[in-house]
């Protein structure tokens, strides 16, 4: 008796698994506690209390969320708001479903013997900066003071995903998140004291990062539609644990990092930084923050990141049934 139940039991299971909804999210960049939400509902099991089989897709430097939704590739995608707005402009339907980072963690990092005081000082300097999407604030910022950025007022580096150009003193300022960039520097050995950090947030140029993107034909779909109530539901669910438990959420990203390039100390610092990003958030998008994020993007002059207000790029469709 005791093994045929233990037989049905395990039968159950595979129903179970068997009739479980797929769904495939791609991130942004490579396995870390800038995701960790999404890890926690899976290790958690809050994706599997909604009946879903979520795969988490790790990005990098060659992997594009954009592309890779286009391609069938994923059902969902993590992205920042400028990237994704300029890839609906050039075509590519997308729709924001849910907004779990409230902040930007977005800064330049600086070193402080440059004589940088404030953004005006950046006049005649070396910025490094990302592209890949990445770029977009930025340019709007320069704008924003009034410099080109061909080389007249700043000279653009194009930086690699290292903090390199300014230990090795080849840039005045580089591009950081607060939860990630800043702390290698500050681990590479330079003092605290000896960086000069402006944050998008501050300086009122902040755009919104880590958005959910998914194609806008797929919301026509009522089951793709339910998919995705449940899958928000979840992942919101997985954010607020990490939030109230960043040490063990870090933990859980660890041990989903397959390269085993992270670290115990990096990863948890990260957690609690990231923490402060998604706090106060209920996963709904802002209308406030989306105008604000373009008329961001909006205001590049001679070359705006998108040139027209986006229709429909955004929906509470999916946020308002699953936070009911």
């Amino acid at each position: 008796m005791k093994f045929l139940t233990t037989t049905a039991m395990a039968l159950a299971f595979m129903a179970g698994a068997a009739s479980a909804e797929e769904v495939k999210l791609q991130l942004k960049w490579v396995t870390q506690s800038q995701f960790g939400g999404y890890y926690v509902a899976k290790d958690k099991g809050f994706y599997e209390e909604e009946g879903l089989d979520v795969t988490i897709l790790p990005g990098g430097p060659d992997v594009a969320p954009t592309q890779v939704i286009a391609g069938g590739g994923a059902d969902v995608v993590v992205d920042w708001m400028p990237s994704a707005l300029a890839a609906r402009e050039k075509g590519l339907p997308l729709v924001n479903i849910a907004q779990p980072f409230k902040s930007s963690g977005m800064m330049l990092t600086c070193l402080k013997e440059t004589g940088i005081v404030t953004p005006q000082d950046f006049k005649g300097k070396t910025l490094g900066v990302w592209f890949g999407g990445n770029e977009y604030p930025f340019l709007n910022w320069m704008n924003k003071l009034g410099f080109k950025t061909d080389g007249t007022d700043v000279t653009v580096l194009k930086q690699g995903f290292n903090v390199d150009p300014l230990l090795q003193r080849q840039a005045a300022c580089i591009s950081t998140m607060t939860y990630n960039e800043y702390w290698q520097v500050i681990d590479a050995g330079v003092k605290p004291e000896d960086l000069v950090t402006f944050k998008y947030e501050d300086e009122g140029v902040a755009t919104l990062e880590d958005g959910l993107w998914v194609m806008e034909e797929n919301l026509k779909d009522p089951a793709f539609e339910a998919k995705m109530v449940k899958f928000v539901r979840a992942s919101m669910k997985g954010w607020k644990w990490a939030e109230e438990n960043p040490d063990e959420a870090a933990m859980i990203v660890l041990e989903n990092d397959e390269t085993g390039a992270q670290t115990e100390t990096h990863q948890k610092r990260m957690m609690s930084e990231v923490a402060k990003l998604t706090a106060g958030s209920n996963g709904t998008l802002d209308p406030a923050d989306y105008d604000r994020t373009v008329a961001a993007l909006m205001s590049g002059g001679s070359d705006p990141v998108i040139t027209a207000v986006p229709e429909g790029a955004w929906t509470h469709q999916i946020t308002d049934q699953a936070l009911q």
